[in-house]
């Protein structure tokens, strides 16, 4: 049974893609910055039959809290199939770029870049050990650079300079990590769910966490055919999902 660790999972788009995972298989990994909320998670999972899944507590923001979270997770498995990079934040608006203070940079950052940086580095070992390794990590069209700057963007006059620049930068991210494992089994991926409807931005999205999912969970599935060091947003481009770095 392939094993996933989704960080971030205990409600929303990373909970409603452990269900999509588990009901393809998979042993999930639900990450949880609180242990409490990831339990309700995992009972609420397993209410629905789907019995293949365990809470991970890791805050992605904190260094110590990935140790830890790599070390527990190495005492039950040697291998890690998928890992995909969930956990994310907004950073609350406005974002002016003259306004915004650097500390707001700097939180934001700490979970959408840096965290997704501890992360990968603590785990990529179990990944390693894995016959068709895959990452995923969860980005945004709004972190397109060519596409905040095109006037026919439907979303061009949504700005947030925090929020925009850390996807830009986890994306940058995610094509250094695919070249640097453009010669092994490794699948890594930058994936958009959509503007979703969740508390991430205040129920304002117009997808469905379900639709997010399965954009997300389609490509932690990849055979060794599918792509790798790619930027898709199948709400941008729906025939074959690719859009502009």
């Amino acid at each position: 049974m392939k094993s996933v660790l989704i960080t971030g999972a205990n409600k929303s788009i990373g909970f409603e893609t452990a269900r999509q995972l588990l009901q393809q298989g998979y042993h999930v990994y639900l990450g949880s910055r609180t242990l409490e909320n990831g339990l309700k998670a995992a009972e609420q999972l397993k209410s629905e039959g789907l019995t293949e899944v365990e809470t991970l507590q890791i805050d992605v923001s904190d260094s110590a809290s990935v140790k830890a979270a790599r070390a527990e997770l190495g005492n039950k498995i040697n291998v890690l199939d998928v890992l995909i990079n969930n956990a994310g934040m907004s950073g609350g608006m406005p974002q002016a770029a003259l306004e915004a203070s650097s500390e707001a940079f700097r939180r934001v950052f700490d979970t959408n870049v840096f965290g997704v940086v501890d992360v990968t580095q603590a785990f990529i070992d179990l990944l390693r050990n894995s016959p068709a390794p895959r990452i995923v990590n969860v980005s945004s069209s709004q972190g397109s650079l060519t596409l905040a700057n095109d006037p026919a963007n439907k979303y061009y006059r949504h700005k947030g300079s925090v929020y925009q620049s850390s996807k830009a930068a986890l994306n940058m991210y995610t094509i250094q990590l695919a070249y640097e494992l453009r010669d092994t089994p490794f699948k890594v991926n930058a994936v958009d769910p959509g503007f979703v409807a969740t508390d991430f931005n205040n129920h304002r999205g117009t997808g469905t966490v379900q639709e997010a999912g399965t954009r997300i969970a389609k490509y932690a599935m990849l055979n060794a055919d599918g792509p790798t060091g790619t930027f898709v947003s199948e709400e941008h481009n729906p025939e074959t999902g690719e859009i502009p770095w």
